[in-house]
């Protein structure tokens, strides 16, 4: 206890110095939200890497599709690097940044304003980002829990508390520029933690080898062939196909995600960003989902305790307190990176997208709107840390509901008009609104049945089962139904024309 309580007071107060180092630079609207355009790659590469893989990835979804599929889960982790992270970048990160310069866009509802010349767009947007990111930020405080009652049997509240005060300390001062240098500090810790735990953990049980053996002698569910614990498909493919859709594909929707190519200072930053972000997902998700591929190995009462217990009784078997001092470092760095970037993002979206184009007779002064943003984050944090506090206290289902829908709604819905606008011209205003329907609308339908209020016959039945599998249906439908309805319907009147958006290297 004496190490962890020395490692989190050093990471204390680098966090809170880094954020009063950086107050300088964020007194207007673009310094506070975007730093001024001039984050370099390896600052944005450990941003995104950062606000991609929360403690939710490491305690919660690590476990629970390590202890469903076994080994195989480690595929989930190769697809967060080779798709979520490598072509995100490849497809997004150039075009992104030039496009946000081109129409002087800040955030993603102001691209949907400006580039489909629809203020309502950015009001829709706007509010589907207010309604959905609130209940996703409540869900970063999960895994806290399992993990500090284990090392420090402190209550789940003083470790709510604890983090939501020290993110806002930083974001407020700070604001963008403190929450990357802050990301890259923390990106190191789970570098390092990952690779440590993963170490310690094969070698606790013998090496790799030893280990898949043990994995492979766990019986199988039944009607699942012996041995699928430790095999390339694991028990259930088409769910594990589903899971591998949703976390992969999902963060080029995500506004907390895709903003980060809006501040990258060059396109050279670009390429070189590109390479540093895909290692860190090879390592962090790799690792993450790798682990948590073991978990069976450990004797876990799933049915009583959760699927948050299994990494952390994992960790707590090792006996190495320097190794379990830096893994609880390692998860609330994730959590507060995460937390920080979702804060700072749904502030900036709703005083730019909702409030201020509501002010015309009264406009907010440059000085004036980052004021309001800071009051915003201290209301999305306040918010936030009471939704995860009354679930924790209550166990009201409806919040945990809705965060398990909030990443199908958010990526379901903007994913593809984001990418087709960026590339194709031909991208209708209806097409965004039909988009926008149908993800919302799948993911509401989601939470109802989640709920218990009805259930779904046949097919619909297994789509609907979680919100993994119809955010999957959100996010791929849409890449379908924009293309298919801007095709009969008129293009926005104001297009992106080729000629408008030069390739060259010499723009911006």
């Amino acid at each position: 206890m004496a190490v962890t309580i020395l490692f989190l007071i050093i990471f204390f107060a680098i966090m809170i110095s880094v954020g009063l180092y950086c107050r300088k630079r964020s007194t207007d609207v673009d310094g506070f939200v975007l730093a001024g355009r001039s984050i370099g790659p390896w600052m944005t590469a450990f941003a995104f890497g950062t606000s991609y893989f929360s403690a939710v990835i490491f305690v919660g979804y690590a476990g629970q599709f390590g202890w469903n599929f076994g080994l195989a889960s480690t595929w989930i982790g190769l697809a967060n690097c080779l798709i979520g992270s490598l072509l995100a970048w490849k497809i997004l990160g150039r075009r992104t940044r030039i496009v946000s310069q081109k129409l002087n866009c800040r955030t993603m509802p102001d691209f949907f304003g400006r580039r489909y010349d629809s203020q309502a767009l950015r009001l829709t947007a706007a509010g589907i980002v207010f309604v959905f990111l609130i209940p996703y930020t409540a869900s970063l405080y999960n895994g806290l829990s399992s993990l500090f009652s284990l090392a420090f049997d402190v209550r789940y509240f003083w470790c709510i508390l604890v983090m939501a005060v020290l993110t806002g300390i930083y974001v407020l001062f700070g604001g963008y520029m403190a929450t990357a240098m802050n990301d890259f500090i923390q990106g190191i810790i789970m570098l390092f933690g990952i690779i440590a735990v993963v170490a310690a953990v094969l070698a606790v049980n013998g090496g790799l080898a030893s280990a898949v053996t043990q994995l492979a002698g766990i019986p199988a569910p039944e009607g699942v062939r012996a041995g699928a614990y430790a095999s390339a498909l694991g028990t259930d493919p088409l769910s594990l196909l589903f899971v591998v859709v949703l976390t992969s594909m999902g963060t080029w929707g995500l506004p907390q995600m895709v903003g980060k190519f809006y501040s990258i200072r060059s396109e050279g930053d670009i390429r070189k960003g590109t390479i540093i972000s895909t290692l860190f997902a090879l390592i962090v998700a790799g690792g993450c989902y790798f682990l948590g591929g073991f978990g069976r190995l450990y004797d876990v009462d799933v049915a009583s305790v959760g699927f948050d217990r299994i990494i952390p009784t994992m960790l707590m078997s090792l006996n190495k307190p320097v190794i379990i001092s830096l893994v609880i470092v390692l998860v609330l760095a994730a959590s507060m990176s995460t937390l920080s970037s979702l804060v700072l993002t749904s502030s900036s979206t709703l005083v730019l997208d909702l409030f201020a184009p509501l002010k015309k007779k009264h406009p907010f002064s440059a000085k004036g709107k980052v004021v309001v943003m800071r009051l915003f984050i201290v209301f999305f944090i306040v918010v936030s840390a009471v939704l995860a506090v009354l679930k924790e206290a209550f166990g009201f289902t409806f919040i945990a509901q809705m965060m398990g829908v909030s990443w199908g709604a958010l990526a379901g819905a903007f994913l593809a008009p984001f990418l087709y606008g960026l590339y194709w011209k031909k991208t209708s205003r209806a097409s965004v609104w039909t988009c926008f329907f149908f993800a919302v609308g799948v993911m509401v339908i989601q939470m109802i049945v989640s709920l218990g209020h009805f259930t779904m016959p046949g097919v619909l039945g297994y789509l609907f089962a979680s919100s993994i599998r119809s955010g999957s249906i959100a996010i791929v439908g849409g890449l379908v139904i924009v293309p298919v309805v801007s095709v009969f319907t008129q293009a926005a009147d104001r297009v992106l024309l080729e000629e408008d958006i030069s390739l060259s290297p010499s723009v911006g």
